[in-house]
């Protein structure tokens, strides 16, 4: 009998592909016609949300650490430069320099500028003063593996960021990025994830997205500007909140703008309000609040909204002074 012989590399691949599956990017559209907007009226989903109630009363992420484990950055982006505080590069591209985070996606820009965009031609953040670290762990193509990301993950619990914010998912759970997620967690780190865009409108057909889909994360799912649950929002029994998602205007490569719609654009607003709330909150319990207390906080700033909380968790994000 003849024994075809296996050699040591093709084993390790093998084993390599069976044990680091592939994560995307949350889906996500693009209004085509937006990506030159510039001077037009600041983002709708800043406002819905009530952000600007935080800034009146001077809180806008000041001290505050956020790690974007995303396609990268351009940081030299008008908006988005002065609240860089650091890059990393997690995946092959330009050769492996750590410190390039070049975004050849366009996703990972938008959702920083999402997160903490300056005020520049009426593009403002959720937390316009954060600090944001670039964390690159998705390529071109709009994928990555889960390795990238989970050494992102660990990276940023070496940074001692505050939140973490991954727009990202694939369809299966991976132990060693759950382990990896629960560190960060236990590590004092608050973690939001885009709950996925596989809906198709039925709020009791339940599609799970990863890492969103671990009980320990903050899963964010998608409205429009009238609050109406987005279509292609996932809807599942571990969904904590929503926020808007549907066109949403923020920073795109090259010092230009664009509209995008996803869940993708969800999660950053909820990562900006742990900013804002966790400057608040450390006035006012004169504390660090633990991820499951600062947690509490986000969920006391929610709006319910008149659908089942398969679609809405715990309802809207809403600002409103308390």
């Amino acid at each position: 009998m003849k024994i075809n012989k296996i050699s040591k590399n093709n084993l390790k691949k093998d084993f390599t592909e069976e044990k680091d599956p592939e994560v995307k990017l949350i889906p996500y559209t693009m209004n085509r016609d937006s990506v030159r907007v510039k001077n037009k009226l600041s983002p709708y989903g800043v406002k819905m949300i009530e952000a600007p109630n935080m800034w009146k009363a001077s809180y806008k992420g000041d001290g505050v650490r956020i790690a974007i484990i995303d396609s990268g950055c351009d940081v030299n982006h008008i908006n988005l430069k002065d609240n860089i505080a650091g890059v990393r590069n997690f995946t092959p591209e330009d050769m492996k320099n750590p410190n390039i985070v070049t975004d050849r996606v366009g996703h990972g820009t938008h959702v920083a500028g999402i997160v903490a965009a300056k005020g520049y031609n009426s593009v403002a953040g959720v937390a316009p003063n954060a600090q944001l670290y670039i964390l690159k762990a998705i390529d071109k193509t709009g994928s990555g593996k889960a390795s990238w990301v989970i050494n992102a993950v660990n990276y940023a619990i070496n940074l001692n960021v505050d939140v973490i914010s991954m727009s990202l998912g694939m369809s299966t759970s991976d132990d060693k990025m759950e382990r990896a997620i629960k560190n960060a967690i236990a590590n004092g780190i608050s973690v939001v994830c885009a709950a996925g865009n596989e809906g198709d409108g039925n709020y009791e057909d339940f599609e799970y997205s990863y890492p969103a889909a671990y009980v320990d994360v903050i899963s964010v799912g998608a409205v429009d500007r009238k609050a109406v649950p987005a279509s292609f929002s996932n809807a599942n029994l571990v969904i904590d909140c929503v926020a808007p998602g549907v066109d949403i205007l923020s920073t795109y490569p090259n010092n230009s703008y664009a509209s995008l719609s996803g869940t993708s654009m969800a999660a950053p607003h909820v990562t900006g309000t742990l900013a804002l709330l966790k400057e608040w909150s450390n006035d006012v319990f004169q504390r660090e609040l633990t991820p499951e207390e600062l947690y509490a906080q986000l969920i006391k700033f929610t709006k319910t909204l008149e659908y089942p909380r398969t679609i809405q968790g715990n309802g809207l994000i809403y600002l409103k002074p308390r």
